[in-house]
């Protein structure tokens, strides 16, 4: 289910799953305060990504499809790299720094994958299972955190509770601090939390770069029953 533009419509599955949150108060103060957004003429910068991409990431992963949530902090606020899944650009798109840091790393834990490209458009992760998920998820072009707060925190909040109350051995992947401040809404012992450092070139350097979590997190999901992630699979070139 896609959204209208300044409407926002959770994909049915998900809306089910987190209890309908669009009955609730913050997500209406939240509708009318994207809608505005959208409609304000007065702001020459456009909002990352497009209205009808603000919910891929859910759209392309339902509730029970997930395997794994990598947890970045808000979207990409370039023209034209933001789709709606963390850390990935659409086909065409060069990587920026933080994607280059993930393929980096994808690359040393991989050594015998030598011969592949490490992806930049990461659809094919979320086609397995890997829910990427900011925890904001608009931004004005080119004005980093500029929605920060604004109501987004809510729903993703209970996204990661939700899911950290499953039995079900999901693997949870928080890079940055607004990713890992989510840690205590995972309760469930059958859960992996992984957590890191942001992959920006700012800060990968202290931890992101060597922690090892796309091995890590292909170990843990065997010893579940649950499909290694092929994270090679490449729907874009970089």
């Amino acid at each position: 289910m896609k959204q209208a533009m300044g409407s926002l419509s959770l994909p049915k599955e998900w809306s089910r799953f987190l209890d309908y949150p669009e009955k609730e108060a913050w997500w209406l103060e939240l509708d009318d305060w994207y809608a505005g957004q959208c409609l304000d003429q007065t702001q020459s910068q456009p909002i990352c990504p497009p209205g009808s991409l603000v919910f891929n990431a859910l759209e392309n992963t339902l509730p029970e499809q997930v395997l794994v949530v990598i947890l970045g902090q808000d979207p990409y606020h370039r023209r034209g790299q933001a789709h709606g899944l963390s850390f990935s650009v659409p086909p065409g798109v060069p990587a920026p720094p933080s994607l280059v840091n993930i393929q980096k790393e994808l690359r040393r834990s991989f050594p015998n994958q030598f011969q592949k490209v490490a992806p930049s458009d990461l659809s094919g992760w979320a086609k397995q299972g890997v829910l990427l998920l900011n925890t904001v998820l608009s931004v004005r072009e080119g004005m980093p955190f500029s929605h920060k707060n604004k109501g987004w925190e809510i729903l993703t909040g209970r996204i990661i509770k939700r899911l950290g109350e499953e039995n079900r051995g999901i693997v949870f992947m928080l890079w940055g601090n607004p990713a890992r401040a989510h840690k205590d809404k995972i309760i469930h012992p059958s859960h992996l939390i992984l957590e890191a450092p942001h992959p920006s070139p700012l800060s990968s350097h202290r931890g992101f770069l060597g922690c090892d979590h796309f091995q890590k997190a292909n170990t843990h999901l065997v010893t579940v029953g649950a499909k290694a992630v092929d994270w090679f699979t490449c729907d874009g070139l970089f």
